[in-house]
């Protein structure tokens, strides 16, 4: 994307380069960083020292994901580095359930963009995870959404689609997303994955129950498509995150 003139002049003009760096170690609920095409960080802020277990910015600066969390999590941060800067195509609004170093869990946003350099290839990405805002249950919006929800949770055994929870609610499907966005922050279809992951991940961690019945209890047809999704929203298998020690972000 070209910048406009006005632009163009003013970053000609700074001192250095302007990473962003300061400006999002303001915020807590933010994970940022930037990378070169090795996968290694170049500029972090101060919440994914945090996350990673660390105490200063420059025991990440120079290492990749790999070098910083234990397996398999900084391999599945690797593998979709790549495949944005094969692409080139920009990662928006992923919903992912992070799983840190501290060993906490919790959902986020990520977005991610691979950087051009001036002879065009990709020289790098940067990115960003918010956390989740937590919902008030007390609005009117929430209220109103109340009985889908409830149809919903109620229904995550089934594949229970956005049409049914809308026409639950009374409300069209514009309507039910509308709100789902104000109240969650995520659209309907990111709010039922966000509710069958959670399920799924509660089942994987409190009981001894296979994965092909994790997954018909959590409304998939046959366990490849559940460990399809639930590797695209953790980055690893249903298997591998059994194993792993967690507690959930307050």
């Amino acid at each position: 994307m070209s910048l406009h003139p006005e632009a163009s002049i003013l970053f000609s003009q700074l001192s250095e380069p302007f990473t962003g760096e300061s400006l999002f170690d303001g915020l807590h609920d933010t994970v940022y960083f930037i990378k070169n095409a090795a996968g290694q960080y170049v500029v972090v802020n101060e919440t994914l020292v945090q996350r990673c277990g660390l105490k200063r910015k420059s025991q990440l600066i120079g290492r990749t994901s790999e070098e910083i969390l234990r397996p398999p999590f900084g391999h599945s941060f690797t593998r979709q580095d790549q495949a944005l800067l094969q692409s080139g195509k920009p990662l928006v609004g992923q919903l992912e359930l992070h799983l840190y170093a501290s060993r906490d869990v919790g959902w986020c946003l990520t977005n991610k963009y691979a950087l051009t350099g001036r002879d065009g290839g990709r020289i790098g990405l940067v990115g960003f995870s918010r956390d989740l805002d937590k919902h008030n249950e007390s609005t009117e919006d929430y209220q109103r959404l109340g009985s889908a929800i409830r149809f919903a949770q109620e229904s995550l055994a089934h594949p229970i689609s956005v049409t049914e929870m809308a026409e639950t609610a009374g409300l069209s499907r514009y309507q039910l997303d509308r709100r789902m966005r104000i109240v969650f922050g995520l659209n309907t279809g990111q709010w039922l994955l966000k509710q069958r992951i959670d399920r799924a991940c509660e089942l994987l961690q409190t009981t001894q129950k296979s994965i092909i019945d994790v997954a018909l209890e959590t409304g998939y047809a046959d366990q490849s498509a559940f460990t399809r999704q639930f590797g695209r929203a953790t980055g690893i298998s249903p298997s591998q995150y059994r194993k792993v020690e967690l507690r959930t972000q307050e």
